[in-house]
């Protein structure tokens, strides 16, 4: 993917090293509006000395951003807590994982995607079914009954059932035809 100069900035300046950055939510999911942010998600690797030790860095780092008038929500995990929401067989995790949307990548980014392959079950049709009840909540209590939020809601059932059908992820089932 060539991505904006200004998204590739904001993943340059991350205080840590990434294994990966990618954009997630409505860019991934194939419907962002004008006045969507852009929501980088990834993975950063902390120094040994803040992994060891009485005073440990930050497991997430997540700041907003906003440059030139584009709203950025950039928020990664260090790598050991991003493989722990793994084995809790967090779907989104995986999305962020295989996006296609790719701002950073790096040999441990193509690593950890071999690894989390082991780590899909059918279990993950919990977290799908959960999060589609809780999306067709939110969208039930809104004031504004609008498309985006209904999109949201068949976005993760589809995403759910090509996971379950297949073992792929697919953020993006408009373009893989799923």
């Amino acid at each position: 993917m060539e991505s904006e100069p200004f998204l590739q900035q904001a993943a340059e300046e991350h205080p840590y090293p990434l294994v990966f950055a990618a954009l997630s939510g409505a860019h991934l999911y194939g419907f962002p509006s004008e006045d969507s942010d852009f929501d980088i998600r990834g993975v950063h690797v902390l120094p040994a000395t803040e992994v060891v030790g009485l005073r440990t860095g930050s497991e997430t780092v997540q700041y907003p951003d906003d440059r030139d008038g584009h709203l950025i929500d950039l928020v990664t995990h260090d790598v050991r807590k991003f493989c722990k929401l793994l084995l809790k067989r967090n779907g989104y995790v995986l999305e962020q994982l295989y996006s296609p949307l790719v701002i950073h990548t790096s040999q441990e980014h193509a690593e950890l995607k071999e690894i989390a392959l082991g780590c899909i079950t059918r279990n993950h049709v919990h977290h799908y079914a959960g999060f589609a009840d809780n999306e067709w909540r939110l969208f039930e209590r809104s004031d504004r009954k609008d498309l985006k939020l209904l999109l949201y809601v068949f976005r993760v059932l589809m995403t759910g059932i090509h996971l379950m059908r297949t073992g792929e992820v697919e953020g993006l089932l408009a373009e893989s035809g799923g």
